[in-house]
């Protein structure tokens, strides 16, 4: 049964939860779909660690560790923990760097202990409450980062599917070079590579139910190794090829260890006395948190049930599964998209998914090793390739760019960056631009962190919240407190009213659109009211706003009876108006079979206005007959603070409009 309350469906009876009852309840749930998420997992994780130059079963391990122990921390009920493809490239560098000062052995526990203090403050992260902190990063950079992301892992992995050695490392060399792995290709590696990419993308063009929940990286798995038996990739030899002399070696194949508990690698401590391992310190866990957040939270939006994860406990559960991992030789983890959406399509109920997913791949690493080194690399390599592709899609560009063309340009420009610095320096930069950007649109200085708020409660019990100055990324956090205190703490709802504002940009109005979905689970209201006056950057409904040019004010218009224009004037003479009342005249319309009616107007600032219409609200009873209209304008020389009548500028404007007003007896 459910019901319907001004948006989405919403389940009436209890959601399933991952607790004891839950775990026998909805075992066959949730074992089936961790069952068919191991069949994905498994290619992806052996990927992503040969794609991150660790061991090739260091994924697998983080994905186990992830999938035992965060389950009993988080309340993220569909979210698959483990190794993530957008992690590949802080992984890559950190493990690069580290080998470059420790040496091939060294570089690898060097790069555990990076990890294992990066699990630590993303725990301090979580203990701290900060879970907000994917709030302050713009939507145009983080899909610039994630875009860029997606560019090197297919500048990386196209050479090993194609099944050559690159002689360069930086993403624009890596790219440069395809042309020439082009060339000198392995047919045999090349032809089991495009056949893996041509059922990854094919796959994609069916639209039936049944044949989209197949997991493709298996039905790959199993085309793949026949192949590769056919070709005797496990077998290093020679061959001729168009003329050509080619060589298979053993690094075709897969290659894991047949004893798990071999694999297990412990970090390398000392390694912290060097400053660039503190800079891979700060990126996992900056980078790492912000994407395990933002996956959470896209998660909860696809939960058929509409649940809510605890950020800030699925930010802990994160911390802890990366510190032990990092501890035992894994690479770090998130909140992962991809298998958590396929959580959700196959049926999962409870955060015990997660763990038959692991548990599963467990089982296969330790009883399945020989199966597994019949794996093609290169078959790996286009699972990210296609991983990739999906991150940096011209479907992404034309996203963004429908949101503006300011965010298109953000989102090129992080990009680029990222893969001209580093990832860091990238986003960094991005935000940088993000921000010249907004004062070139008019966003005052003063209000580029701090947002101007003044609220109000009315009557009813609801709340206005009144935004001066803009409304930003960057001041967005604490603006988004306020409205989260009206609604959630103080069970109110909430108007928020944006024409006081010179600027409101597109992460500011998708995070409030986010919001009004969380206010309609908790069976409140949030409104976004004020926008009127402001021109949309593009036609998306998330669009940035910018405001036309004029102050703004509240315009009072009022048709009242003769005999009661005494009563109105006293009521806006109200001492508590008098300083907000700032000008208003009066019109003698045509005589009416009640006598004759005046029409008065009230020019009044906004966050002013409020407690008057509620005054008049209370005394309408006793105003029969009166209308009264309530408009935002713009005003020549006022502001919500002030209004100058001794400007002559300003009382010619307003004698004019007063004449007019009464020549045409309006």
């Amino acid at each position: 049964m459910s019901t319907t309350i001004n948006g989405p469906t919403i389940a009436t009876n209890q959601p399933p939860r991952g607790n004891v009852a839950g775990f026998f309840k909805y075992f066959r749930f949730d074992a089936l779909s961790g069952f068919l998420v191991f069949l994905i997992a498994l290619p992806l994780c052996l990927g992503i660690s040969s794609a991150s130059e660790f061991p090739i079963v260091a994924g697998v391990l983080t994905a186990i560790v992830g999938a035992c122990i965060t389950p009993f921390i988080s309340n993220s009920e569909l979210t698959i923990k483990g190794p993530a493809a957008g992690l590949i490239v802080i992984s890559l560098g950190a493990i690069q760097e580290m080998k470059h000062i420790y040496g091939e052995e060294g570089g690898y526990a060097a790069v555990l202990a990076i990890g294992v203090v990066a699990g630590v403050i993303q725990v301090a992260f979580g203990l701290l409450r900060s879970g907000v902190i994917g709030e302050f990063f713009p939507s145009a950079v983080v899909h610039g980062m994630l875009a860029a992301i997606g560019v090197i892992i297919i500048g990386k992995q196209t050479h090993t599917l194609l099944g050559v050695q690159p002689e360069s490392h930086d993403p624009l060399g890596l790219l440069a070079e395809i042309p020439r792995s082009i060339w000198n290709m392995d047919p045999y590696v090349a032809c089991i590579g495009f056949i893996s990419l041509a059922l990854l993308f094919g796959m994609t063009f069916f639209k039936n139910k049944t044949v989209k929940k197949i997991p493709v990286p298996m039905v790959v798995m199993l085309i793949a190794i026949p192949l590769g038996m056919y070709f005797e990739l496990g077998q290093p030899h020679k061959y001729m090829f168009g003329g050509v002399e080619h060589f298979i070696s053993e690094k075709a194949l897969v290659n894991i260890p047949t004893n798990l508990l071999a694999a297990i690698t412990f970090p390398n401590f000392a390694s912290l006395q060097t400053f660039a391992a503190w800079k891979w310190v700060f990126m996992y866990a900056l980078i790492g948190s912000l994407e395990s957040i933002l996956s959470a939270k896209a998660v909860d939006m696809l939960d058929p049930y509409r649940r809510k994860s605890n950020l800030n406990r699925d930010l802990l559960a994160v911390g802890v599964g990366n510190t032990l991992s990092s501890a035992i030789g894994g690479l770090p983890m998130i909140s992962e998209i991809v298998r958590s959406k396929a959580n959700i399509d196959n049926g999962a109920k409870t955060r015990f998914a997660n763990f038959w997913h692991g548990l599963f791949l467990l089982v296969s690493v330790s009883f399945l090793a020989k199966f597994i080194h019949l794996i093609p690399m290169t078959a790996l390599a286009a699972m990210l390739i296609f991983t990739g592709f999906r991150l940096a899609s011209p479907n992404e560009f034309l996203k963004v760019y429908r949101t503006g063309r300011e965010q298109l340009f953000i989102f090129v420009f992080t990009m680029i960056m990222v893969l001209a610095t580093d990832l860091l320096v990238g986003i960094m930069l991005g935000i940088v631009a993000k921000l010249v950007i907004h004062t070139a649109n008019g966003v005052p200085i003063t209000s580029l962190f701090k947002p101007f708020l003044d609220v109000q409660t009315m009557d009813d019990g609801s709340c206005v919240v009144f935004a001066s100055q803009s409304a930003v990324f960057s001041n967005w956090i604490p603006f988004r407190r306020q409205i989260e205190h009206l609604g959630f703490v103080q069970h109110s709802n909430v108007t928020v009213d944006l024409s006081g504002t010179k600027f409101v940009d597109h992460t500011v109005m998708e995070k409030l659109h986010e919001l009004q979905e969380d206010f309609i689970q908790e069976g409140l209201k949030l409104d976004i009211v004020g926008l009127d006056s402001h021109q949309q950057m593009s036609n998306s409904s998330l669009a940035a706003r910018k405001q036309l040019g004029l102050p703004l004010m509240h315009r009072l218009t009022f048709t009242i009876p003769e005999d009661l224009e005494p009563s109105l004037m006293a009521l806006l003479s109200n001492a508590d108006l008098q300083d907000s009342v700032k000008s208003s005249w009066k019109a003698v319309l045509p005589s009416s079979s009640a006598g004759n009616l005046f029409r008065i107007e009230a020019l009044i600032p906004r966050d002013k206005s409020q407690r008057l219409i509620e005054s008049i609200r209370r005394t309408m009873p006793t105003l029969n007959g009166m209308t009264m209209l309530l408009e935002t304008v713009g005003v020549l020389h006022s502001s919500s603070q002030s209004w100058t009548p001794s400007s002559e500028e300003a009382k010619l404007a307003i004698r004019r409009i007063r004449d007019d007003f009464v020549s045409k007896k309006l």
